[in-house]
């Protein structure tokens, strides 16, 4: 089954809704193809659950979406989304995000339909709640974990060509530095980068672009790594890429991620089960705890929309926590037990709220508990 959107597989009304989105909306085209698969997952189910057969992913070359049209979105209802999102956990296993995506990719069809062109009258998706996702602290790296990786890039024996040792490590400087994501730092072109090494000029999410700002790390790992990148071992390329494959062609994303993972692995650090994403994680909660850098200043280095997205990275550090339990003014406190009565010749202390009735008592006992 394709992982890909083609155009050629989709009915004229949803490859309009595609071009709305990559035209008038700017949406990148990582972002239209996920749109779009989601999408037909969605008609597929619709088609399977229409028949009354049972629908699996791997099957869903069996049923073709080059004929939808708006007849058949129309008479969608909101059941008919519940009963999908109930497949994408049951089946499916998607976790909460993905289910979110999955709906926004829905809500954003129909409401292109409805509002855009008028095509429909009723938004089936209006009111549906999108799943609400479980927050997490997010995982990132300790400063001395980021140096030990860094270490880890810059000798490294086994880089072949001995050069890719500087590329490597010029883009997990990068990363671990200004909070990059993968798809920024893949797009980065020779001429994004100002002559004086002093920014970088990125194209993040929603096709938005923003300047990123270049530390001495970054400046002093980007000034070694460019004459390899114009040495003529690529002449003859004609990629415009900064960071390039030993076939002299714009590293993939997928070839990032597996070089993150190798050096995580050669770091002891194998057992994190950190990805590329955490990297960016812990740029910013670094800059943040170690850095003092105010949230907002944060929310612009990494390209967020909302404020409340960059909050998630102001938790406080374990060390934090403990110092603020240590200042607990009871902290320190220590009462000693008194001594039991004499048993052989003192009487025990009676309970003046229990009225000398030991029955009584243990009743008030069972009050308390049960309060």
């Amino acid at each position: 089954m394709s992982t890909e959107y083609n155009p050629d597989e989709y009915s004229e009304i949803l490859r309009d809704f595609a071009n709305y989105k990559a035209v008038i909306q700017g949406c990148s085209p990582r972002t239209i193809n996920e749109y779009m698969l989601d999408i037909r997952s969605f008609c597929r189910f619709l088609m399977a659950k229409k028949k009354g057969v049972k629908y699996t992913p791997e099957e869903g070359d069996g049923f073709p979406v080059s004929d939808i049209g708006p007849d058949f979105l129309a008479a969608v209802s909101p059941s008919d989304i519940y009963d999908f999102l109930f497949f994408c956990e049951r089946v499916c296993k998607n976790a909460p995000a993905a289910r979110a995506r999955k709906l926004s990719a829905i809500k954003g069809l129909y409401k292109y339909l409805t509002v855009k062109r008028s095509l429909l009258d009723d938004n089936p998706a209006a009111d549906i709640e999108s799943p609400k996702k479980r927050q997490s602290l997010p995982k990132f790296l300790t400063y001395e974990e980021s140096v030990k990786l860094l270490t880890t890039v810059r000798n490294d024996p086994t880089a072949k060509p001995p050069s890719a040792a500087l590329r490597n490590y010029t883009i997990i400087t990068l990363f671990l530095n200004c909070g990059m994501r993968l798809s920024e730092l893949t797009g980065i072109n020779m001429s994004d980068i100002d002559r004086e090494f002093r920014s970088v000029r990125v194209i993040g999410k929603g096709n938005k672009e923003r300047i990123i700002y270049l530390n001495d790390s970054c400046r002093s790992a980007l000034e070694e790594y460019l004459p390899v990148r114009m040495s003529a071992e690529f002449t003859g390329t004609r990629c415009n890429a900064l960071f390039l494959s030993s076939r002299g062609e714009r590293m993939s994303n997928r070839a990032v991620q597996w070089t993150v993972d190798k050096y995580l692995e050669m770091a002891g650090l194998g057992y994190r089960h950190l990805s590329v994403h955490k990297l960016r994680h812990t740029a910013a909660t670094l800059m943040y705890q170690k850095g003092g850098v105010d949230v907002r200043v944060l929310k612009e280095i990494l390209g967020h929309e909302q404020l409340n997205t960059t909050q998630i990275y102001t938790h406080v550090s374990n060390s934090e926590i403990e110092a603020a339990m240590a200042k607990n003014p009871l902290a320190e406190l220590s009462i000693p037990k008194e001594p039991l009565p004499d048993e052989t010749g003192g009487e025990a202390t009676r309970n003046p709220d229990s009225g000398g009735d030991a029955e009584n008592g243990s009743e008030s006992a069972n009050n308390q508990e049960q309060g």
